[in-house]
């Protein structure tokens, strides 16, 4: 047996005794003192099964990857006869933006290194997330070598430049206004992938996008001035005729990311000649609260099956 082999034989078994619907948590990097880690759902049994990975939403500031064993989207995608890798990454603002995607990288970067104790078929590969993530994963559909099979992004989007996200938010405004002193006290200096479970973070988006700030604050660049900037960091810029099939899910009644944001991105996904589809819910929310758990259901389980016919 190979010194690689000897090393990752532990690793190997740790995932073939796990439970489908328990991940086993690895570290994939460590940077500036800060460890970031990765959930894999060891799925059906067998080898070469397609792998999922999950990217957790929170408008890069808040989240992580901890799913419940009750999350529609990791039933249905174990379901569908993928293993799962949920994955963190360093959170804004104490990490900006370009330090975020070369943490996204880096974990796809490992998952592939450990194809062979993942039992994951490389070449099937799918990438899935919602609102932040499911900016992250268009990201991966022109920034992750090699490109992804498949994407869906849920109530996601394509452009971080535009005044949607650069100007003070009509809806966060009907909100009691955020100081600029307490949304400071909610984030630090230090790099963090995993916020404590009892946090304020969520008090510094609400300050940025009462203040149209979001931009500057998670990039460290302002769109206004520095709009060629933005280019490498836009998924809709950089849509081409080789970007991955991808899927788009969002609710017309959606106050957090605007329903747009995904109609805008399907556009473009057509003028390439992408494969794709924007699946449209009517007066639903964002992250589709307002929506029964039975249609619930029914859109991650379409959004697995798409996933699944294309790896």
């Amino acid at each position: 047996m190979r010194r690689r082999e000897i090393l990752l034989a532990p690793f190997a078994a740790r995932l073939r005794s796990a439970e489908p619907e328990q991940p086993s948590t690895f570290p994939y990097k460590r940077v500036d003192g800060c460890e970031v880690r990765l959930d894999v759902y060891a799925g059906p049994p067998g080898d070469a099964a397609p792998v999922a990975v999950w990217i957790h939403g929170g408008a890069l500031i808040m989240g992580s990857r901890r799913l419940s064993p009750r999350s529609a989207v990791l039933r249905s995608l174990l379901e569908a006869g993928f293993r799962v890798v949920s994955i963190d990454y360093r959170l804004a603002p104490e990490t900006k933006l370009p330090g975020i995607i070369d943490d996204v990288r880096d974990a796809f970067r490992w998952i592939r290194d450990r194809a062979g104790a993942l039992r994951i078929d490389p070449a099937r590969l799918a990438v899935c997330g919602g609102s932040a993530g499911g900016y992250l994963t268009l990201m991966t559909g022109f920034r992750v070598n090699p490109r992804p099979r498949a994407l869906v992004s849920f109530w996601g989007y394509g452009d971080i430049a535009g005044r949607w996200y650069s100007r003070p938010d009509p809806f966060y405004l009907k909100q009691p206004a955020v100081s600029r002193e307490e949304a400071l006290a909610a984030v630090g200096k230090s790099c963090i992938s995993e916020p404590a479970e009892k946090n304020s973070r969520g008090r510094f988006y609400l300050y940025c996008r009462q203040q149209g700030l979001w931009p500057r604050q998670v990039t460290g660049h302002d769109p206004d001035s520095e709009d060629r900037w933005f280019d490498g960091y836009c998924p809709i810029r950089n849509v081409s005729r080789s970007y991955p099939p991808t899927l788009l899910v969002h609710g017309t009644a959606d106050t957090d990311v605007p329903f747009e944001q995904s109609k805008l991105m399907a556009e473009r996904l057509a003028r390439a000649g992408v494969e794709h589809r924007l699946l449209v819910v009517p007066d639903g929310s964002h992250g589709l609260g307002n929506q029964s758990l039975a249609e619930q259901d029914r859109i991650y389980r379409e959004a697995a099956a798409f996933l699944k016919e294309r790896v």
